[in-house]
């Protein structure tokens, strides 16, 4: 008895990974270093605490506040660090990337932890299909189990359509319940209620990701256009987004954007976001008008993606919980 009380308190100090993906992980950041400079891609550093918060109703942020002033500031910390990327490269900066802490509240998990490593980068003068293909490109060097593979590319209402059996361009929520049911996925309707944004999320993560593990390395591009967040609708088809999401083996990594610049229809989607958060009695966001400021000042034309950093290394070091992969996971912070 003593012996495992003495064994528990050893270990609850302990790390969460082994020595052996603390090395892997250095050798991953300077693998992607390595990548970004063969490409002149300039690495940056931008703060994890700002006056604004994102305002996407499927994200909650930690907040906190600076009372080292008269008046009390609340503050944010990111969930995202791309308002402040885009910020410098409507200042000039050129393709910019980093690897940046983010913070999202109850988010825990086999493959979320409240506090993650993510890569961001920003390409001038990339499309949405460069942008897929330099993707490729660095997972291909990062992840052995990917050489000589070929990469897929679909359209998210292709495999959509194919996996769940009903068209997410014109489908009515009563057909999205339905293909619920048929699924034997009781807690939808609950969840999802009259949302459209909300029932393509679910059945996307129920029906049609996991039809993806058998799959090594997979793209689904042009997303429905309620689902756009912060890309651009396609000029030919505004029912689809310049969206992008790239799979391995199953496991999300990344979701990647041709960059929304135009300042008038980001202030509208931020307002709609914020009215749906208090629709559905979550925190209010803080509006960024910064970067309202910088895309009024110009955004030049380019493509972004975020990748998750921690996830990319459990499929290099074959673990099945994140927290292998952190020096201290949730239960350990």
């Amino acid at each position: 008895m003593l012996g495992d009380q003495k064994s528990n308190c050893d270990s609850f100090w302990a790390p969460s990974c082994s020595l052996e993906v603390l090395q892997l992980r250095a050798q991953v950041y300077a693998s992607i270093r390595a990548f970004f400079k063969s490409r002149c891609v300039l690495e940056v550093e931008t703060p994890l605490l700002s006056l604004a918060s994102g305002t996407e109703p499927t994200i909650q942020f930690f907040e906190t506040y600076d009372q080292s002033r008269l008046k009390q500031q609340t503050l944010f910390l990111q969930t995202s660090p791309e308002f402040a990327m885009k910020r410098l490269l409507a200042s000039g900066s050129g393709s910019i990337f980093q690897f940046a802490k983010a913070f999202r509240q109850g988010e825990v998990g086999r493959f979320h932890n409240p506090e993650f490593t993510l890569l961001e980068w920003y390409r001038i003068g990339f499309d949405l299909e460069a942008l897929m293909n330099e993707t490729a490109d660095l997972l291909v060097h990062l992840l052995p189990s990917l050489a000589n593979q070929q990469t897929i590319k679909v359209t998210y209402q292709t495999i959509f359509n194919t996996a769940v059996g009903v068209d997410p361009l014109s489908a009515s929520v009563t057909d999205f319940s339905v293909a619920a049911e048929r699924f034997e996925l009781p807690d939808a309707q609950s969840v999802c209620g009259q949302n459209r944004s909300a029932w393509l999320d679910f059945l996307f993560s129920c029906v049609v990701q996991p039809s993806l593990v058998s799959m090594p390395l997979v793209m689904v591009y042009d997303y429905p256009a309620c689902q756009a967040s912060l890309a651009r609708l396609k000029e030919n088809n505004p029912l689809v987004s310049e969206r992008f999401e790239v799979f391995v083996s199953g496991v999300e990594l990344g979701n990647g954007f041709y960059e929304l610049s135009d300042p008038v229809e980001q202030r509208c989607r931020f307002d709609a976001e914020i009215a749906q958060r208090e629709q559905s009695a979550l925190r209010r966001a803080a509006k960024d008008q910064r970067l309202i400021a910088a895309l009024e000042k110009g955004l030049p034309s380019c493509s972004g993606i975020a990748l998750g950093i921690d996830r990319l290394l459990m499929l290099r070091a074959g673990v099945d919980d994140i927290a292998e992969v952190l020096s201290f996971g949730f239960d350990r912070a």
